[in-house]
């Protein structure tokens, strides 16, 4: 018996999910709105769109531990642009703090630093610089140089100057839409999926066949289901569209796992169609549902950390961005895609998504409920 009522559980939604993709596919136009604007605007936003530069994390090894290192650092720290973060005391810690993500940049003194300098012999600072923020990195690099430039004038090293090593991780090249493209895989697929789910009950009900779905033996819970795995299952084939246009058009590498990128795409995607359909299930027709949505995209992209640092953002932005679902699936896919990272070294983004998601559905499933009523 219980095998039985699986089943049919299973049949119903099965047709509530065939019926909800014949409804978005079956319209031509709806094809082509579906995959054209993803392919446009990937490609318009990987030649496009920059990074800008205000507020720049790093830390020092200083192997000298000289007067010319100290006194180098302290010009950089009262930069007004650069703020130490750390002061490491071995190398071995430089993947740690550039991997997670707190220093954009790590600055080395050599041990023979000082001793070179004294000589009047050339000099070199090394700068290890976190790729994946390809643009902010590049500025960064261009600032260290400048700086470095004054400080051989003001103390007079020309026959023997101190010069600038740059070494850039993940990111060899410092190309910008190496860092961009990879989060567009989150952010353009999020943009169709939000719009999908929070049309699906308010077209129902412009068109009159909500009326209908409510005298079927449907319960709120499966149809809500049924709403939601397919824009589920098209939030995922876009974000494939944008994959292959970044492996094979724009040849960005992949350095991670395609399993682990599909797992935080696919709890990302959850989140964002919970988030769509309480917006659905609030909308008494499809120009209400668009008009929420719109209102609601702006503020999830300004504050994802796509076109701008989260940590150049004012603090109580920061602390909003704690609840936008896109903020913690471009991290994740660029770690994953750029870094190589694995699941467990982005718990950090997978831990708020599964919260988003966790609040968003059960909200979905009773205002849902509510509205039925």
């Amino acid at each position: 018996m219980p095998m039985a009522v699986i089943r049919q559980f299973l049949r119903r939604l099965i047709n509530l999910w065939r019926k909800e993709l014949q409804v978005i596919l079956k319209d031509p136009a709806n094809r082509v709105v579906l995959i054209v604007p993803v392919l446009v605007q990937s490609t318009l936003f990987g030649y496009a769109a920059t990074y800008d530069l205000s507020d720049v994390p790093y830390a020092v090894l200083d192997q000298s531990g000289g007067e010319a290192s100290t006194r180098l650092t302290a010009k950089f720290d009262h930069s007004g642009i650069f703020h130490r973060i750390a002061t490491l005391r071995s190398p071995e810690q430089i993947g740690d703090i550039i991997d997670s993500g707190q220093a954009l940049l790590v600055i080395q003194f050599a041990s023979d630093f000082e001793a070179r300098l004294n000589a009047g012999e050339q000099a070199s600072l090394q700068l290890i610089l976190d790729g994946r923020n390809s643009n902010t990195a590049g500025s960064a690099a261009g600032y260290i140089a400048t700086m470095v430039a004054d400080y051989n004038q003001e103390n007079g090293l020309r026959h023997a100057p101190l010069n600038v090593e740059p070494r850039v991780w993940y990111n060899p090249n410092l190309i910008t839409r190496w860092a961009l493209v990879p989060g567009l895989i989150a952010a353009l697929s999020m943009l169709q999926t939000l719009m999908l789910t929070a049309l699906s009950v308010a077209r129902e009900r412009e068109h009159g066949t909500f009326d209908q779905l409510l005298v079927t033996p449907y319960s709120p819970l499966e149809i809500m289901l049924g709403k939601a795995v397919p824009p589920i299952l098209i939030g995922i084939g876009q974000a494939t569209l944008i994959l292959l246009l970044a492996l094979f058009w724009f040849r960005i590498p992949m350095a991670g796992s395609l399993l682990d990128l599909y797992v935080g795409l696919t709890l990302f995607t959850v989140a964002c169609v919970g988030l769509g359909l309480s917006i659905s299930s609030i909308a008494l027709n499809m120009q209400q549902a668009m008009l929420y949505t719109f209102v609601l995209i702006m503020p999830l992209m300004l504050l994802s950390g796509l076109a701008t640092p989260i940590r150049n953002m004012p603090y109580p932005m920061q602390i909003v961005t704690l609840a936008n679902p896109l903020r913690f699936g471009i991290d994740a896919v660029q770690r994953i895609y750029l870094e190589g990272a694995g699941l467990s070294s982005i718990v950090h983004d997978l831990i708020p998504l599964s919260i988003i998601a966790a609040i968003t559905l059960p909200l979905a499933a009773w205002l849902f409920r509510h509205r039925l009523t």
